[in-house]
């Protein structure tokens, strides 16, 4: 007996959407076996659920930068005890959210229509972070203001346009060693959970003390009473322990779940963990919290790009920038795991417009405000749930687009729900450090490097051009050697060696 869904999968098959996205039983010549147009809807669901989280997480890590906010203060730079730069620092938050949702929601549904691919896109972590406090610095203490570095993005995606045309991009991506992919790749997410605080003393030491107990005019550096904060323990046990254990027995959405369990809680104003204390910074929060269906408008972020490129500094932003999306590219390995990749040339189905895709995201991206956009390593769970076409993507671009119309609530996610997400993610980052080939040194050493510098430099830029160079060094001499000998003189252990070799097909792209 044929179920409903099997008529509809059929239906939809012989369609012209069927053939567009090379449904199984559509008759196109390249369709993706085990395509099915429901199981593309439930994947997309799947990846959106994963992914949700970045909504409010990204708002909250670019809200650092205090956005176009203006510092009034002479005795303190980052006006952190400034009432009113911290409300509109806040408002710069409530815009984020909306951006974040809105860029996830085209980029997402551009990638599902004309790239054929089933990933999601999103502003994407690891790039918020080293734009925020690399580039634009906490409340804007870092090289660049926050409008030279959205034009700093903006310019790096028709940089990207233009090399994605060509086919440089998409080879670019190729000849990087998969050691040094896979170590940065394995980055750690940063934590809202305040379990780690400032310390006079270490700079760095345990936190999660209540206000009460922090030093004079020193947020988050405790003077005394760490982990005793009720908000800091409601985020490791639900938004951390719980939500790892739902991810045990394969509950989807559990990063989710978990994130919004903690916001509910978290938003009586009753109770020790309330996010709207009584008082006038509670209640501005709270009235913001009760327009539950609304649409924030970009007052603060929209286009408020300053195209000031004689500034050299804008410049190294730049550099790094394109430096660091190169190098930390999500497409070409979801790609790969989606079984899409070519095994002769070793690229994949739709790469140039995917590229091209990614590109325009991260340029239009920067008129509303926000990081590079980028392909998310969560879309591997909606290819696990069976996505092989666009279709996932656009399901996702769907949700998203409905995202941005409960702003307050997206907004209203306190720091400590999403903390226990960032660590988790953060974990799931790190998975690619087994993959990375320990067994000869010349591998390995560049790899830990870049591992290494990236967090105790706090910046990614820095950890990607040392594991480079280092490979470069540690590995040119060798080469050199072999090749001067005629392969008579090689390390004992060579043969463990990650085999590296120029991309076949050269640097011509696919459609040419």
């Amino acid at each position: 007996m044929v179920s409903f869904v099997d008529r509809l999968n059929a239906q939809v098959a012989y369609s012209p959407v069927g053939r567009w996205f090379r449904l199984e039983g559509s008759g196109h010549p390249k369709e993706r076996l085990g395509s099915r147009f429901m199981t593309e809807i439930r994947a997309g669901l799947t990846t959106w659920a994963a992914m949700a989280y970045i909504i409010s997480v990204n708002a909250e890590i670019i809200k650092d930068t205090g956005g176009t906010c203006v510092c009034t203060s002479t005795t303190d730079p980052t006006c952190m005890t400034d009432a009113l730069y911290a409300t509109c620092v806040n408002e710069v938050r409530n815009e984020l959210i909306t951006s974040t949702a809105a860029m996830a929601a085209l980029s997402s549904f551009l990638m599902g229509l004309l790239a054929n691919l089933p990933i999601g896109m999103a502003p994407g972590l690891g790039l918020n972070a080293y734009f925020t406090y690399s580039i634009v610095g906490f409340h804007g203490t870092g090289m660049i203001t926050y409008q030279e570095a959205l034009a700093a993005v903006f310019m790096e995606g028709w940089i990207f346009f233009f090399l994605s045309i060509l086919g440089l991009r998409q080879w670019l991506v190729r000849i990087i060693p998969e050691s040094l992919v896979l170590a940065v790749g394995a980055g750690i997410a940063p934590s809202g959970l305040g379990v780690i605080g400032g310390d006079t003393i270490n700079l760095v030491g345990l936190g999660g003390c209540t206000p009460d107990n922090f030093e004079a005019n020193l947020p988050n550096f405790c003077a005394t009473g760490v982990l005793r904060s009720p908000t800091m323990w409601l985020g490791i046990f639900l938004g951390g322990i719980l939500t790892i254990l739902l991810m045990l027995y394969r509950v989807r959405g559990a990063i989710l779940i978990g994130i919004f369990l903690v916001s509910v809680i978290s938003w009586p104003r009753t109770t020790s963990v309330t996010l709207f204390p009584h008082g006038a910074d509670g209640d501005v929060l709270f009235d913001y919290f009760k327009q539950v269906v609304t649409f924030q408008p970009l007052s603060k972020i929209g286009n408020v790009l300053d195209y000031n490129y004689s500034n050299p500094r804008v410049w190294y932003a730049l550099v790094t920038l394109l430096y660091v999306d190169i190098l930390g590219d999500t497409i070409y390995s979801m790609a790969k795991f989606a079984g899409l990749r070519d095994p002769v040339t070793l690229d994949f189905e739709g790469s140039t417009a995917a590229y091209c895709v990614d590109a325009f995201s991260i340029s239009m991206g920067a008129l509303v405000g926000t990081s590079p956009v980028t392909a998310f390593i969560e879309s591997a769970t909606g290819i696990s749930e069976g996505g092989k076409t666009g279709i996932t993507a656009i399901v996702v671009g769907i949700a998203f687009f409905i995202s941005v119309f409960f702003a307050p609530i997206f907004s209203s996610i306190p720091a400590w729900a999403t903390g226990g997400a960032l660590v988790i993610v953060g974990s799931l980052m790190m998975r690619n450090v087994r993959e990375i080939n320990w067994d000869y040194i010349g591998d390995a050493v560049p790899a830990f490097i870049t591992l290494i510098v990236i967090p105790f430099s706090y910046n990614i830029a820095y950890g990607l051009i040392a594991g480079v160079l280092s490979y470069l060094a540690i590995n040119f001499i060798p080469w050199a050697i072999r090749k001067l000998s005629n392969d008579r003189i090689v390390p004992p252990n060579y043969d463990a060696s990650e085999e590296w070799t120029m991309p076949p097909g050269g640097l011509i792209p696919s459609w040419m």
